[in-house]
């Protein structure tokens, strides 16, 4: 039996629809990046994370369905976000504009206003945003 350290758990949005369809995209190789806000980890007092940083893929359920291994991190404007980006978060989105129109409404949601501690939370353009692209390294299923 291998005994090793648990892994920092990747937690794409909130528990319920749209986390069980982000996850399903990366195990399918649709979604190999991801977009937070600069603000969420600094509210929470995290570090970025590291290139070669490994975590466990976390669904709905809270079981660990795949370990993934990040390939780059970027701290960027929102408004710097480019197609590429934007297409490799595999969530269907055919342009930026369409990309940032559902971060916005999800950045700007309650829950998300919520844990950053601040009821009136907007982005623009000069938000900083955390990008991470990724690789699927082991499947948990």
């Amino acid at each position: 039996m291998e005994n090793r350290e648990p892994l920092k758990p990747l937690l794409l949005a909130f528990p319920g629809p749209l986390r069980d369809q982000l996850v399903e995209a990366v195990l399918r190789g649709e979604k190999v990046s991801t977009t937070g806000l600069l603000a969420e980890y600094e509210a929470e007092r995290e570090e970025l994370p590291p290139v070669g940083e490994r975590s466990a893929l976390i669904d709905s359920g809270g079981r660990e369905v795949a370990v993934v291994e990040l390939t780059e991190v970027r701290v960027l404007p929102l408004g710097s976000v480019d197609l590429r980006h934007a297409l490799d978060e595999g969530e269907g989105h055919a342009s930026v504009a369409e990309w940032r129109r559902a971060h916005e409404a999800f950045w700007q949601s309650a829950e998300t206003r919520e844990g950053l501690g601040d009821p009136s939370f907007t982005v623009d353009d000069d938000t900083m945003v955390v990008a991470e692209r990724f690789r699927v390294v082991e499947r948990r299923e």
